[in-house]
């Protein structure tokens, strides 16, 4: 499998957030904890609305959340 074309700040905004544990981050955003591990390892590309929801939890908008791996 490729790597992603992008990367996250997800586990910092979770340690920011008063140490969110991946259980609750996927609790608000309606996925398990699972999947929000394997979105922080790049090992899982989300639908644009769990991003978008992701961001949300955070109050950041995406491109603060998710960036192209290049930049």
């Amino acid at each position: 499998m490729a790597p992603l074309p992008f990367n996250n700040q997800i586990k910092t905004l979770r340690f920011l957030k008063g140490e969110m544990t991946q259980a609750d981050l996927g609790d608000r955003v309606g996925v398990t904890r699972q999947t929000i591990a394997a979105i922080e390892q790049g090992k899982y590309s989300p639908s644009l609305e769990v991003a978008f929801r992701i961001a949300r939890v955070f109050g950041k908008p995406l491109e603060d959340v998710f960036h192209w791996a290049d930049e």
